[in-house]
């Protein structure tokens, strides 16, 4: 039987059916609680601690946690681990120096978006404008990658024709994006958080049923490649280590996520979000771990033939060595992780749009909330018209997206706010060198016209410039930093 027959399975189907009707229950349900601006771009800043960390971890991990993943496990070995090792570093850094900051900022200015924060901070309606066109270059090559995996999947399930199954996918993930803003977002992200996590540990059991145990596995891998569960795996030292920084220092520029902490009803439970965000991520990366060794295993003893596609690893296992119940869940989590993280992306992009680029001219708009539907349309459409494009099209799109908020965000964010010799001119000269070098690198790269040192990559690179570019820039006007901060935002930094 061919994958996508299997796919169509009754067990997977209903489990489907029943996921897409559980999130059409969730919009409707906040669509009736969202009246303002407010609730649609920050749910009325009334989201509890579980709720924020679930949902924080379902935005981040998206569809590469359970395809991506387990295909650079199987590919690499234990140095596809780097990308997820830094995970309870940067949570609680992620608390402690932004989330507890933004979050006190945002109740002091009434701030809605991240670019918000960087204007606020810099007294700089350019800074502010800057990282909005960022973050909009880089939502709209997320959406259109995530719109192509999950009209992959949807195809594959229901045989609708890739086309449609993106148009499909764009249509539902807009449904109670548009209406509920990200007050739905939230909340589908806490379901689907919650179908994400099931779905890893569950699978997690069978690939220690399936493999004899971690030490079954180990022996089967180790008995034909050595090297493959050394410290590096099949990666470089350099490879390995460039992956735990850009991921580690990066993730505090996720703006997906950053817009997160402003929903928070009480600051005070942060001191619970590391332990919850890292439990969390833990739990929903069995899968992205268990899954990549246990194919590399059953390839090393001659069980599986080896696969065309390191991608396919997930589907390979679950379609072989779970039932088909299980499947369904897997393949319902597919979907949870593209569609959480599209959903943040619309809602953050439309901000963008709306809130932020206006204020950057000194103007505003009436009727936010109007105008921020409208927008999430917009983009929608704009995106799922480029998924439409070749495949390596729509990677090159959507693969700068992490280093680009990385590259723009970090410094002028995550270091902004918690160094108070940051300058206005060194948040807008390292927003626009992120922006620059990040695009430009990575347009050179696509065409075959430059390319790193093996182990060197583009995002890496990008982010260490920006770095030095702000720090630069703000020594050479240090002069000038006091007189940049606010009283209030300065009370903030020295919380």
């Amino acid at each position: 039987m061919s994958g996508a027959a299997a796919l169509r399975h009754p067990a997977i189907l209903v489990v489907a059916l029943l996921y897409f009707a559980a999130v059409a229950a969730i919009g409707v349900w906040a669509m009736r609680r969202t009246h303002s601006a407010r609730d649609f771009f920050v749910a009325g800043k009334g989201i509890g601690i579980v709720t924020l960390a679930i949902a924080a971890m379902a935005s981040t991990l998206s569809g590469f946690a359970f395809v991506g993943g387990p295909g650079l496990v199987y590919a690499t070995g234990t140095g596809a681990m780097f990308i997820i090792l830094s995970a309870a570093i940067t949570n609680t850094m992620g608390a402690w120096v932004l989330a507890r900051r933004m979050r006190l900022l945002g109740e002091a200015r009434g701030l809605m978006t991240v670019p918000d924060a960087i204007g606020a901070r810099y007294r700089s309606g350019l800074a502010q404008g800057l990282s909005a066109v960022a973050i909009l270059v880089a939502v709209i090559g997320y959406m259109a990658t995530n719109f192509l995996a999950l009209g992959l999947v949807i195809d594959a399930m229901f045989a609708t024709g890739l086309s449609l199954g993106i148009w499909l996918a764009m249509l539902v993930t807009l449904s109670y994006t548009a209406t509920g803003g990200i007050l739905a977002g939230v909340y589908t992200d806490l379901f689907e958080g919650l179908v994400k996590t099931a779905a890893s540990v569950t699978v997690f059991y069978f690939v220690l049923r399936a493999g004899g145990g971690m030490d079954g596995i180990s022996r089967a891998i180790t008995a034909v490649d050595a090297t493959f569960l050394g410290p590096w795996g099949k990666m470089s030292a350099l490879s390995a280590l460039s992956l735990f920084f850009v991921f580690g220092l990066g993730s505090l520029g996720q703006p997906h996520v950053a817009h997160k902490f402003y929903m928070l009803r009480d600051p005070k439970q942060l001191k619970w979000y590391p332990l919850l965000m890292s439990a969390a991520m833990a739990l929903t990366q069995l899968l992205y771990v268990g899954v990549g060794l246990a194919m590399r295993a059953k390839v090393a003893t001659g069980e599986v033939a080896p696969l065309a596609r390191a991608d396919d690893a997930t589907p390979a296992f679950v379609l072989g060595f779970t039932p088909s119940a299980v499947a369904g869940l897997v393949f319902a989590g597919v979907i949870a992780a593209g569609m959480s993280t599209v959903n943040s992306f619309m809602n953050i992009g439309a901000a963008a749009i709306t809130h932020d680029l206006p204020r950057a001219f000194g103007r505003r708009v009436g009727d936010e909330l109007r105008w921020g539907r409208a927008w999430t349309v917009v983009l929608s459409l704009a995106a799922v018209l480029l998924a439409q494009l070749p495949g390596a099209v729509v990677a090159f799109l959507g693969i700068f997206g992490y280093g680009l908020f990385a590259a723009t965000l970090v410094p002028s964010l995550a270091i902004g706010l918690n160094w108070s010799g940051a300058t206005r001119e060194g948040a807008v000269a390292s927003i626009a060198t992120g922006l620059v070098l990040t695009l430009g690198l990575e347009t050179l790269a696509y065409f075959k016209l430059f390319s790193l040192p093996a182990g060197v990559t583009v995002s890496g690179l990008a982010l260490v410039v920006s770095l030095l570019v702000f720090f630069g820039v703000s020594w050479i006007t240090r002069a000038r930093a006091a007189g940049q901060i606010d009283t209030d935002v300065r009370v903030v930094m020295e919380v």
